[in-house]
């Protein structure tokens, strides 16, 4: 049995900070629907999310990482059901990443024509709460309610504010496949829970409790089937990825923006109900999915060299970068955990600069085809510094949060599979960045493929552009340098989760008493 550390809110915070991350929002998007013009929505909008953003921050200085186990938790029972709320290391920086990409988002839609659209507006803060509340859920049940509802915004997003001309088919799609997903995970959830009756346990979706009892549970390889495909839609993973691309290129980029966090939410699941829950399953069925992870590597890749869309494009590399983060948290050992984490944080505030920057320049032309772009830099350029910053970003340079996080990353992978596999996966990084500098090329670089630009830049207020690439430039550059406060975030909890693992767990322990012997 392993018991986890629980510290509740009242030893920490001054109230209950976790409940209230999750409302400020839904009650900005409550606000906002009913306001009666749109000035006053926008500033509903925007005191919701800077309260969200300054509760994020306060949520990272009371947090402890020097401590493992689950902080600040919440939790109360009624009509037969629970509700229990935490943060560890696994969901601490998805919160206030979260928060900073819905405020950019909301200056984003000052600057397009989206700032007059209630509904719009109200959609964003919702899917913020929703985000929010699915982080800190530690009930399987309630996190599953919340994925459901997680539909209802970007639904609504899609086909209200989407740029394409098939927006309801990419809607019925995305029902489709995420559907599917949700009912298989459904169906985990049930086994996980139903599977303690039989062992003299009351019935109960609560996390610590299955997790603590684990050992109890029948049907395992059932339950990490379900789990795991159906959060490899969510990822998405190779080969259930075929709804993100038609998404990406009929929808809005500031939709998008958030949804990259939303994507890392199939990440965070599978670290915090697979790994915990079934990890002597997930020992045996590494093999398979570390081929499915290096498959999206070089299939991600690959797609996003052929694509002339450049939302497209963004799409297929986010495919090939979950690959990559799916085998770090499948290496059964503390820096490849650590490493996909901070990387999924680097990687969603990344995507989310190049998505702002493909999406002003969007604004400008009426156009995402390269072919029809060309010579931008000198009328754009400080979306060319945001595009090329956040590029580098993904391609893990020196200097960006991603050089520590994928050298963790590629340190797990040789600690478990060995050199081989961690070359290979340096490879496909160095495709990561040919499409993503040859995009660059084609935008901002190429000779203009027409003779006048239809365009001007004249009307549009270039100081919120600058503010968004300001921000995600200075976050990028600054915790790249210094990235030892966020990996404390993580690292206590990391190694905490390695110690459960039956064969890999035992190995560490045994290394350590060599250690303690030498």
């Amino acid at each position: 049995m392993n018991i986890t550390t629980v510290t509740h809110w009242p030893e920490s915070a001054a109230f209950p900070l976790l409940t209230t991350l999750t409302l400020v929002p839904l009650a900005a998007m409550i606000a906002v629907l009913f306001s009666r013009s749109s000035t006053v929505a926008l500033r509903f909008g925007f005191s919701g999310a800077l309260l969200t953003v300054s509760l994020s921050f306060y949520l990272l200085t009371v947090f402890d990482s020097a401590s493992p186990g689950i902080h600040l938790v919440e939790q109360a029972h009624f009509a037969g059901l629970s509700y229990r709320v935490g943060v560890d290391g696994t969901n601490i920086l998805f919160i206030p990443l979260t928060a900073v990409l819905t405020l950019l988002a909301l200056i984003y839609t000052l600057i397009t024509r989206h700032a007059a659209d209630r509904l719009f507006i109200a959609c964003l803060l919702g899917y913020e709460g929703v985000l929010i509340g699915a982080f800190v859920a530690l009930n399987v049940l309630q996190f599953w309610f919340w994925c459901v509802l997680e539909l209802v915004p970007v639904v609504l997003l899609t086909i209200h504010a989407g740029t394409g001309q098939n927006r309801r088919w990419v809607a019925v799609q995305l029902l489709q496949y995420w559907g599917s997903g949700l009912l298989m995970s459904l169906t985990g959830f049930m086994l996980l829970a139903f599977g303690l009756i039989d062992a003299s346990h009351p019935l109960t979706f609560d996390w610590l409790t299955i997790k603590e009892n684990n050992a109890y549970l029948h049907d395992e390889v059932l339950i990490f089937i379900l789990l795991f495909f159906g959060f490899a839609i969510r990822m998405p993973l190779f080969p259930f990825h075929g709804w993100l691309p038609v998404l990406a290129e009929q929808g809005t980029v500031a939709s998008a923006v958030i949804f990259l966090v939303g994507l890392k939410l199939g990440i965070y699941a599978a670290i915090r109900f697979i790994l915990p829950m079934v990890p002597g399953v997930a020992e045996q069925w590494a093999g398979f999915v570390v081929t499915l992870g290096l498959i999206s590597i070089f299939y991600g890749a690959l797609l996003a060299l052929m694509q002339i869309n450049i939302r497209r494009l963004l799409a297929f590399a986010v495919i090939s970068q979950t690959g990559m983060l799916v085998i770090g948290a499948f290496c059964f050992n503390a820096n490849g955990l650590e490493g996909s984490l901070l990387l999924s944080v680097a990687y969603g505030l990344a995507m989310a600069g190049m998505l702002f920057s493909v999406g002003l320049i969007y604004e400008r032309t009426r156009t995402a085809f390269l072919p029809r772009l060309g010579g931008l830099f000198d009328t754009n350029a400080t979306l060319a510094v945001l595009f090329m910053i956040s590029a580098l970003s993904t391609m893990v340079m020196p200097g960006t949060p991603g050089f520590d996080a994928a050298h963790l990353l590629v340190e797990g992978i040789i600690e478990e599979d060995g050199w081989l596999l961690a070359i290979a996966i340096l490879v496909g990084n160095v495709m990561s960045a040919a499409f993503l500098l040859w995009a660059f090329q084609r935008m901002f670089m190429a000779n203009p493929k027409r003779a006048e630009q239809p365009y001007s830049c004249s009307h549009h207020p270039v100081w919120k552009e600058r503010l968004i690439t300001a921000v995600i430039c200075l976050l990028l550059i600054g915790t790249g340098f210094y990235t030892t406060p966020w990996l404390n975030f993580i690292d206590q909890d990391a190694a905490a989760i390695e110690k459960q693992y039956p064969v890999h767990g035992d190995q560490s322990t045994d290394d350590t008493k060599d250690g303690q012997h030498e």
